[in-house]
């Protein structure tokens, strides 16, 4: 079992009170009650951060106040104040401390915590929180220890290669946050016991083998039996490698497919 130490979190106290929102669990339900992802429920009780995605106070310089832990990502959180006085959570990257200024906007310096234009950002440079459509707000590398770098760009677009390894067209207006995601030591934590992930809300997931041929494709057989036909899920798709993206209109933005 391995843990994390919490070196850059400096606020360990309660999280800003007007920042937060109630956090229902649904257990994997959808609308009508059915369970539709298997494998969630119980957990810890969380507050749901509201996390600024969008940096839309371009000019207006703010103070990281604290470094904090979100239960709801991976990444840690960053307490900023802007000088009207207004208090915001954003995704904290390496290297961003209490105390240090930044700010966003087309004419923000290029420096950790700053969020910019792709076009003003160069060649690179590591970036998060990448929007793919302009003042929609940040949707992708937003997860610890991530990265993306811009490797080239046109008139138009700016090409950037994804933690994936995916290359792919962004419209140079849509804004980025200069820095790699914290908690870069996320992906080598060992839960080390079942309980561990109870806590995460997550539940035990049973193979397809140990399951009778009524409940499962795999189940059935002598002993313990080879699967008998490729992979596939409980309700009789194919598994384990079958390509299940649609053809979409963004693929024509996609330069390099990410590698296997």
């Amino acid at each position: 079992m391995t843990g994390l130490t919490f070196e850059e979190v400096t606020k360990k106290k309660r999280p800003e009170k007007s920042l937060l929102l109630p956090l229902k669990k649904k257990a994997g339900r959808n609308n009508q009650g059915r369970i539709t992802v298997r494998h969630r429920g119980g957990g810890s009780k969380r507050m749901l951060r509201v996390i600024d995605f969008k940096r839309d106070k371009p000019g207006m310089a703010a103070e990281v106040l604290a470094i904090e832990y979100d239960p709801n990502r991976s990444a840690y959180i960053a307490l900023v104040q802007y000088v009207d006085g207004e208090k915001r959570y954003i995704i904290a990257p390496v290297g961003l401390v209490p105390g240090q200024s930044i700010s966003s906007g087309p004419d923000a310096e290029v420096k950790v915590g700053n969020a910019l234009p792709l076009g003003r950002i160069p060649v690179g440079i590591m970036i998060h929180n990448i929007e793919l459509q302009t003042k929609r707000g940040a949707q992708i590398v937003r997860s610890a220890g991530t990265y993306a770098q811009i490797v080239g760009r046109d008139d138009v677009y700016s090409l950037v290669r994804l933690p994936s390894g995916e290359v792919r067209k962004i419209p140079s207006v849509c804004m980025a946050t200069v820095g790699q995601v914290s908690n870069v030591d996320h992906q080598n934590v060992k839960l080390g016991k079942a309980g561990r992930s109870r806590w995460k809300g997550k539940r035990p997931a049973v193979r397809g083998s140990a399951m009778s041929p009524r409940d499962h494709p795999h189940g059935g057989g002598e002993g313990r039996s080879p699967r008998g036909m490729p992979p596939k899920t409980p309700w009789g798709k194919p598994a384990l490698g079958y390509k299940t993206r649609k053809k979409r209109a963004s693929d024509k933005l996609i330069v390099k497919r990410r590698g296997k």
